[in-house]
């Protein structure tokens, strides 16, 4: 196992990645914190944040939960911090979809229709999106007296994006949320069929620095071979999962200043390819279905998530443990996933919708969230590592803290152009891809053009 970095040290290594301009790193998925602001600036917000009032009342809040375990986990800390009297308001929690942007488009149609919760959790590639459409609020006016919050006291690489001044096209202005978490992929599992399947142990061949693509087909189609329900292999269907291969080949979704597509570089098409390559024959279940619940039911042998899936795991009877993700031609291609608690642009009170992000975000709330399994604390602390990498099973929580220190593809919004867009014209054809309708050859001749209208918007 590789020794612990210090969080104060991944936090500095994490800035100077983001700041730096290589070749490698030029066509990344993300813009990264410190690195130049868009040459265009977006929309400004058409709501303006309501003044505050005074606390109390009843805030109605959502998070997306991948499992009922992180449901049942998160409905216990808002029980907790009114039981504590940690916030002056009553609280009802109201877990939404779980898995892609459903769970997005619902909190859009929600907001438009005024019947939206006041406080709500959204990843870091819709930041954008909802700052740009006026739906959320800009909290610095509350943030710049709390004795609880600290811009400084968060990773830089989200900041940049809550931070960031869509008119200005500069970070360090407004406050659109505070991050709840940071993750990065890893490999799940099941150690008993790996065993009984004779293929190499996926964490023995990371430490040897041969956990790379071609093992991972490898182990795949070993355990495979066992025959019947047992399949080798297993991702979601959203943009993440493709997203490691081509960033693990020198690619990306966008070009290098992230106002055109990128999914026809030669990194991108040489990840999709390799993806593509897993789901030909029969080691892995269809593309799309879902892994997480296979995997549960002990007929998967591996599956690609963030930390998000331990609690789920936590509850399985077989041997389980977690590696990184494989290596490819340009490094593991990992993803620094992250996500914030916004406040509902028209929230009926916003001073006890802030009350309640600044308590789900304290030091205190997360190593809570951290211990129970769902996520790595989003606040740069050596404490908080060393304390994470004690959160057991997984035994390899360092997998997902060496994901963090190795040039991780920071997640981030699409501040010129239109996110949703994009996401959902990639996806719908890089699943023909990975379904078989398409040949990659005809995914690369005509992506660009399928997504150029999120650039026009």
């Amino acid at each position: 196992m590789k020794p612990r970095i210090a969080a104060g040290a991944l936090a500095l290594g994490l800035l100077a990645a983001a700041c730096g301009s290589d070749a490698k790193d030029s066509s990344s998925a993300t813009t990264k914190a410190g690195a130049a602001a868009p040459t265009t600036a977006a929309a400004a917000p058409t709501t303006a944040a309501a003044a505050p009032t005074t606390g109390g009342g009843e805030v109605r809040w959502r998070t997306r939960p991948d499992n009922q375990a992180e449901a049942d986990l998160y409905r216990t800390i808002g029980e907790g911090l009114v039981k504590e009297k940690k916030i002056s308001s009553t609280l009802k929690y109201e877990p939404g979809d779980n898995e892609g942007s459903p769970y997005q488009d619902k909190l859009r149609t929600e907001l438009a229709s005024g019947t939206a919760p006041d406080v709500f959790w959204i990843p870091g590639t819709d930041v954008a999106d909802f700052v740009t459409k006026g739906l959320i609020m800009d909290l610095r006016s509350m943030a710049k007296d709390s004795k609880v919050y600290k811009d400084a006291d968060f990773y830089p690489e989200p900041m940049f994006h809550l931070t960031f001044d869509p008119k200005t096209a500069k970070a360090g202005g407004p406050l659109w949320g505070v991050p709840r978490d940071v993750s990065t992929f890893a490999i799940y599992l099941n150690q008993d069929l790996i065993a009984k399947s004779g293929a190499e142990n996926p964490i023995d061949l990371e430490k040897a620095g041969k956990w790379d693509w071609a093992a991972l087909k490898r182990v795949s189609d070993k355990i495979a071979s066992a025959g019947g329900a047992t399949k080798g292999w297993g991702m979601s269907g959203w943009w993440a999962n493709y997203g490691v291969f081509m960033n693990a080949a020198g690619g990306g979704f966008f070009n290098a200043d992230r106002t055109a597509c990128g999914l026809d570089s030669d990194g991108s098409i040489a990840g999709l390819t390799y993806a593509r390559s897993l789901y030909e024959g029969t080691s892995s279940i269809p593309y799309g279905d879902d892994p997480e619940k296979a995997y549960n039911a002990g007929t998967l042998g591996m599956f690609m998530n963030g930390r998000w899936a331990t609690p789920g795991a936590r509850k399985n009877t077989f041997n389980w443990d977690v590696v990184g993700v494989p290596t490819g031609a340009k490094g593991p291609g990992n993803w620094l996933f992250w996500g914030a608690y916004v406040v509902n642009a028209k929230a009926k009170n916003p001073k006890a919708a802030w009350e309640l992000v600044e308590q789900l975000t304290t030091a205190e709330t997360q190593g809570k969230i951290s211990e129970l399994g769902a996520n790595i604390p989003s606040r740069v602390s050596d404490v908080a590592i060393s304390k994470f990498l004690t959160f057991s099973p997984p035994k390899n929580n360092q997998a997902f803290i060496n994901g963090l220190k190795n040039k991780p593809t920071a997640e981030g919004p699409l501040w010129k152009g239109s996110w949703p867009a994009y996401d959902k014209a990639m996806n719908t054809s890089v699943e023909a891809v990975l379904k078989g309708s398409k040949s990659v050859a005809d995914f690369k001749s005509t992506i660009c053009n399928d997504t150029k209208s999120a650039f026009t918007a």
